[in-house]
């Protein structure tokens, strides 16, 4: 162990050292890199003379934002867990404030992770290494994909559409579906601020960012009356056209309203340039089954999941 080097890379003429173990995001890195998402004193890696032995690393949303997500921690084969445990202690030491909750690990697998023994033992092996520094399993989320090609329904008439009209009504919609909603990461919200604020930090902290149309984002209204039943906003990120955000009014749930919204906003994004969008991306926690089968009856697949671990 004594003969290791743990540092960060030098900078993006280091990239190629740090994409000799294999993962998806690693096609994603040198653009991260030009565009801040990701920073030199973010990426490290574990060094046995020139061999890289592990490596983790961070990642944010938007340039100058601090770190989001630890979203790569790998060792390699034939290494010990030991080794990842020990980078990873000195990295998030250096690279995250002290007696700040450390931002949330995750990581991409196949959907059917469990099935194959060898991707799950990297799966777990990687948990148990994030275990060792005081990280738990928060919740499995699925990562969905509707493809070009795949067809779109009509609009069936039940829904009326409008755009948001300003933050406030956006805000104020997000405040209400709090109420009982299913997803894991806004239910932990709800353990430590009211749902107004809640909603308003997810707002300004992802909505307001995404630089893709406002128009594109929808109300669902009943016909008669012009009362919302819910919103679907379509978006696109960094890499991809996604739904960033679907739901349902609690006074309207159970009615199968959430199908008429989803098409609603695969409608706008699929009515975009082909070119421009190849695929819509999208994701629900595993737990939340209305909200997934909505999904897969809109036929989207679920392409991979998603692991999000996070520290007390």
């Amino acid at each position: 162990m004594n003969d290791l080097t743990l540092r960060p890379i030098s900078g993006a003429g280091e990239l190629g050292l740090f994409s000799r173990l294999p993962y998806v995001l690693n096609a994603e890195l040198a653009g991260d890199l030009a565009a801040g998402r990701r920073r030199p004193e973010w990426v490290w890696v574990a060094l046995r003379g020139e061999e890289l032995v592990a490596r983790v690393a961070w990642w944010t949303r938007t340039a100058g934002d601090g770190p989001l997500v630890m979203d790569f921690l790998d060792v390699a084969e034939g290494e010990s867990a030991d080794t990842g445990v020990r980078l990873l202690e000195a990295a998030m030491a250096a690279v995250l404030p002290r007696g700040e909750r450390p931002p949330e690990y995750m990581r991409f697998v196949p959907p059917g992770w469990r099935e194959d023994a060898d991707v799950r033992r990297g799966v777990e092996d990687r948990m148990r290494m994030v275990e060792r520094t005081g990280g738990r399993l928060f919740v499995e989320r699925l990562r969905l994909e509707w493809r070009r090609g795949t067809a779109v329904p009509e609009p069936s008439g039940r829904l009326a559409f409008r755009g948001v009209r300003d933050r406030a009504d956006l805000v104020g919609l997000m405040t209400q579906v709090l109420d009982g909603t299913l997803d894991a990461h806004s239910r932990d919200d709800l353990t430590r601020m009211p749902a107004e604020r809640a909603a308003e930090q997810q707002y300004e902290e992802e909505l307001a960012r995404y630089t893709s149309p406002r128009e594109w984002w929808r109300v669902a209204t009943l016909p008669d009356g012009g009362e919302p039943v819910g919103f679907v906003i379509p978006a696109r990120n960094a890499y991809n056209p996604i739904i960033a955000y679907i739901a349902v009014l609690p006074a309207h749930r159970g009615k199968g309203y959430v199908d008429d919204i989803l098409a609603e906003g695969t409608r706008v994004l699929a009515a975009q340039d082909a070119a421009d969008v190849p695929r819509i991306r999208a994701s629900t926690d595993l737990g939340n089954v209305p909200m997934a089968q909505a999904f897969e009856r809109a036929g989207y697949v679920n392409f991979e999941r998603q692991i999000d671990m996070t520290w007390a």
